[in-house]
């Protein structure tokens, strides 16, 4: 699938994302079909977690962010997991027109004689008894994780240690995992200036198009970015920039980031859309950032 392996980000990075990311359009198609692009571009660029903020808390936005979550933790989940871990629900009812991941996470392979020690996979506890714990990794029949009691229904990575007739698996971490092992879906309680405070990230950068050109910033921007361990990348809505959101809270963007860059100088359009904001800064700190 790969001639590449795709490896995890050094440091580790999260992209905050407003509740209102899809307030600008009405159907819940156009919904699903506007986050599956978020979707898309966090695995693109290899990003760790997104965070949904919000930038609207006086509204009580908690069932827009929770839209987000749940289309975005679905497309994060492999294939073979969704109908275990995801109910039918109606903000479900377009995840059909969601693009693929294909991430090192999910894997095409579906026969348990083509598994190899070593592998790691996703999986779902299907029953435990005294021996240990039958998991579902999308193999045809729940594979054996010895003398583990796992919690039923739940999710864990695996890693292969043994194959044949009875392939056994032991839990790891996902940070054991080499390759990029796809994004981790959060939703803030609080506000972005707030949220800031009670994450420690040793780097924020906040897009906008009344920042400075990346060009201006450059070396200074990938010099602590190097030297960081825990980066955030931060976005605002389709109506306000986050010199507006944050200003509600009193604060001034220019004193709670960082950075404040303009990804796409001159833009003919009036308006950037959050998504196209998205993929075009990732983009580029892709190229500046390997």
């Amino acid at each position: 699938m790969y001639s590449i392996i795709p490896p995890k980000r050094r440091p580790r990075l999260s992209v905050a994302v407003p509740a209102s990311l899809v307030s600008d359009v009405p159907h819940l198609r156009e919904k699903t079909s506007k986050i599956g692009l978020v979707g898309r571009a966090l695995a693109m660029f290899r990003v760790d977690e997104v965070i949904i903020y919000p930038d609207h808390p006086e509204r009580g936005q908690k069932e827009e962010a929770e839209l987000i979550a749940l289309i975005l933790s679905f497309m994060e989940t492999p294939q073979y997991l969704r109908k275990r871990l995801f109910r039918i629900r109606p903000e479900l009812r377009y995840v059909g027109i969601l693009p693929p991941l294909r991430t090192p996470h999910h894997p095409l392979k579906n026969i348990m004689e083509e598994l190899k020690v070593g592998e790691y996979r996703e999986g779902v506890v299907v029953s435990v008894d005294e021996k240990g714990s039958k998991v579902d990794i999308g193999v045809g029949i729940p594979i054996n994780v010895p003398n583990v009691s796992l919690p039923l229904n739940c999710r864990f990575t695996v890693k292969i240690i043994e194959v044949g007739k009875n392939p056994k698996a032991k839990v790891v971490n996902t940070e054991d995992v080499e390759a990029y092992w796809g994004y981790k879906t959060t939703i803030s309680n609080v506000p972005f200036g707030r949220m800031l405070k009670e994450r420690a990230f040793d780097l924020v950068i906040a897009t906008s198009r009344h920042g400075k050109l990346l060009t201006e910033v450059k070396d200074d921007l990938v010099a602590k970015w190097r030297k960081s361990q825990e980066v955030l990348l931060a976005f605002g809505s389709p109506s306000e920039g986050l010199y507006y959101i944050v200003r509600r809270e009193k604060l001034q963007l220019d004193e709670i980031a960082d950075f404040v860059i303009n990804t796409i100088p001159f833009q003919a359009t009036e308006t950037v859309r959050t998504e196209e904001a998205i993929f075009s800064t990732l983009a580029i700190l892709n190229f500046l950032i390997i």
